[in-house]
């Protein structure tokens, strides 16, 4: 343990965590420079990281979800364009962070930087107790549930076909990112290029679809609608946030990017940019198949569509649509996933091997298998728990956004904290600008707090969930301090 004061010579102070941040630069400085990140992700495959994270099943769902809220097309609209929009100030303000501190870990470093490793462990504990990995094995059910729709495995016994499916598909992806980074990034292009096109399908489907909407939902759409209440349209608005959610992966790439910090301004703007265009154009083709009473009424809005213009086999081809798009997120999600980890390694000894970087490959090879392990471990607990898992991860979501928030705070921390930092990018009307993602990351932190608040899963209330998740890092962060100490 530190010393504690005795008689005697002064004993030497316990280090503080902005102390920590000097031993961390300390031990990158001296390190070989081939066991660190070099930079090897060109814009392309940045953008692809970008875009292949966020457009996972949400859009396939979420519209419908939209339109109910929203009470009329020019509103609903105008809600994916905020949307977008929003999520262009957060790129900014990540623009900032990332060029300035350009590193693996990503949100975890800025975290660290501003208020300290003890935050920045529980927020990396979260990310890959659940946030993570718990994106991993969702995703991964939600390929499967679709794989088995086009092409059912018959030989296994029912409801081991979507597990099967999901098994498969994350040791298979985190065997290829193990591979390499070109690996990783050369198939998350190819995916997201498949990905891309398919919503392109849609698109194209409903510009040759002639016959018009329903016409009582074409009546919902008049301006003579009535207007929705202000919660309806604020329940709508997280919706549709969830849906641009993760384009703030980009930042665990930012020491890897070829072209720098012009790179990685454009990659972020250039993401946002494309994934709000096609939400707008695959969100007309939903309207203008269905009409706005149509879609409020879906289950499935993209298979309704489908349906309607190709007939049962649509069906087929939006199973298989979904299942790319689940398979991109994956890829991606496991890219940037393990650096957290990795960085977590850098700071905390007793997990240095987490921080061990292989050069030719450019991966962090056990981060990456620990996070592969993690994924089917959350797998066979999805299994066994069903519908519950589910609900378990999207519980924590006020976890995210609170982390989400705090990394917002921090670029105000440490413009005051490291004033003559080089900034290679500032965001544009500043203070403006970061008040407004704050804001935002704020409103969403107490909407998932409200909607958790009402929920129930095992007969206690939901909130607890995210509460546990916390607790548990907490325990871990005082064991590793004790061990730190000795």
């Amino acid at each position: 343990m530190c010393n504690q004061a005795r008689p005697g010579p002064r004993p030497p102070a316990c280090p503080t965590d902005h102390d920590m941040d000097a031993l961390e630069a300390e031990r990158a400085i001296s390190a070989p420079h081939d066991t660190r990140p070099r930079p090897t992700i060109g814009l392309r495959e940045a953008v692809a990281v970008i875009v292949g994270v966020v457009i996972g099943a949400g859009i396939f769902k979420a519209p419908s979800l939209v339109a109910s809220m929203s009470g009329g097309a020019t509103a609903m609209f105008t809600l994916w364009i905020m949307g977008g929009v929003v999520s262009l100030i957060g790129a900014l303000c990540y623009a900032e962070l990332t060029t300035s501190y350009p590193h693996a870990g990503g949100d975890y470093h800025y975290l660290h930087r501003a208020y300290g490793r003890s935050v920045a462990f529980l927020f990396g504990w979260a990310r890959f107790s659940v946030i993570t990995t718990g994106s991993i094995a969702l995703l991964g059910f939600v390929f499967g549930d679709y794989m088995q729709q086009a092409i059912p495995l018959s030989m296994l016994p029912a409801g081991w076909g979507s597990t099967a499916y999901a098994v498969a598909v994350i040791a298979g992806l985190s065997a290829l990112n193990l591979r390499g980074i070109r690996t990783g990034t050369g198939a998350q292009t190819f995916l997201t290029v498949a990905e891309i096109l398919g919503l392109l399908l849609i698109v194209g489907a409903a510009a040759l679809f002639t016959d018009p909407a329903p016409a009582s939902a074409a009546a919902a759409t008049t301006a003579g609608a009535s207007a929705p209440a202000t919660a309806a349209l604020g329940m709508a608005m997280v919706f549709v946030l969830l849906t641009y959610g993760g384009w703030n992966e980009a930042a665990y790439i930012s020491a890897e990017m070829r072209g720098g910090p012009r790179d990685m301004v454009k990659a972020l703007t250039m993401g946002i940019v494309i994934i709000t265009v096609l939400y707008l154009m695959v969100t007309w083709a939903y309207w203008k198949v269905l009409g706005m009473e149509g879609m409020s009424a879906s289950e499935a809005v993209a298979a309704d569509v489908m349906k309607v213009v190709f007939g049962p086999a649509g069906e087929k081809i939006i199973s298989v649509l979904v299942a790319v798009s689940a398979l991109t997120s994956i890829n991606a999600t496991m890219i940037v996933g393990a650096r957290t980890s990795y960085a977590m390694g850098l700071d905390w000894k007793k997990l240095g091997r987490l921080a061990e970087w292989d050069s030719e490959r450019g991966t962090p090879t056990v981060a990456m298998t620990v996070q592969c392990v993690a994924a089917l471990a959350l797998v066979a607990t999805g299994a066994a728990l069903g519908g519950g898992f589910k609900a378990m991860v999207e519980f924590t979501a006020p976890v995210f956004w609170l982390f989400f928030l705090l990394t917002g705070i921090s670029l105000f921390v440490l413009r005051r904290r490291e004033p003559r930092a080089p900034r290679p990018f500032e965001v544009p009307l500043y203070p403006v600008l970061p008040l407004l993602f704050c804001a935002s990351c704020a409103y969403m932190l107490w909407s998932s707090l409200s909607y958790v608040y009402s929920q129930q899963l095992g007969g206690l209330n939901a909130a607890w969930i995210g509460v546990a998740v916390l607790a548990i890092g907490v325990v871990l962060l005082l064991l590793l301090r004790a061990k730190t100490d000795q």
